[in-house]
């Protein structure tokens, strides 16, 4: 992937920030979103950050490796986790726009231009910014942020798995797989669990 997105804003935004997130759909765990900024000279020519993609569509080696190269060649970053109980008091939707501005508020500076992965988004702050439907594939500072963002949503639930391994959150990450299912049906929810989010399986409704 390249900057050529970015390149004709960087035109008249200096600073241009991509913001995704990871674990809107799980059953446990935050929801962490991700800001980044690259310099509007910055080119992944030549370098490993060439592999960048929509962080769903790399292998978790890939993600690991391009996670600290974007961060060493961003000008900003910042990630940010909201946690279950939160989500459970305001909803996943109103949680992830609060994660997203919370990535923007910890860059430690305001971006000029906000380019926002998907349809939807409320901003805490007035900046400009754009919605991208799959904007994690085709627009690279979004894809950075989505690499930030489940790399450190996985770092999470890895070291959760220690606390709560009978539920193998270092397997499935908190989605509803028939392993995680499974685990619910016999142990219950544990407090890393959503309680908002029923499971048709268990006969919630």
């Amino acid at each position: 992937m390249n900057t050529s997105y970015e390149w004709p804003l960087w035109q008249t935004s200096e600073f241009v920030c991509g913001i995704d997130e990871a674990g809107r759909g799980p059953l446990a765990g935050p929801v962490v979103a991700a800001a980044v900024v690259f310099s509007r000279w910055f080119s992944p020519e030549g370098s490993i950050l060439e592999k960048l993609n929509d962080s769903k569509k790399l292998s978790s080696r890939v993600r690991e490796e391009l996670a600290p190269a974007i961060k060493a060649a961003a000008l900003y970053w910042a990630v940010t986790e909201i946690e279950p109980e939160i989500i459970d008091r305001i909803n996943i939707f109103q949680a992830t726009m609060l994660a997203m501005n919370r990535s923007i508020e910890a860059l430690g500076m305001l971006p000029e231009l906000l380019l926002v992965d998907g349809n939807r988004f409320r901003p805490h702050l007035p900046i400009p910014y754009e919605t991208i439907v799959k904007g994690d594939a085709k627009v690279f500072s979004i894809a950075a942020a989505s690499v930030l963002a489940k790399t450190r949503r996985d770092e999470i639930m890895t070291a959760c798995s220690r606390s709560w391994p009978e539920y193998g959150f270092d397997r499935h990450f908190g989605y509803a797989t028939a392993e995680h299912v499974r685990a619910i049906r016999q142990y219950g929810r544990c407090p890393l669990h959503r309680v908002s989010f029923r499971l048709k399986e268990l006969g919630e409704k």
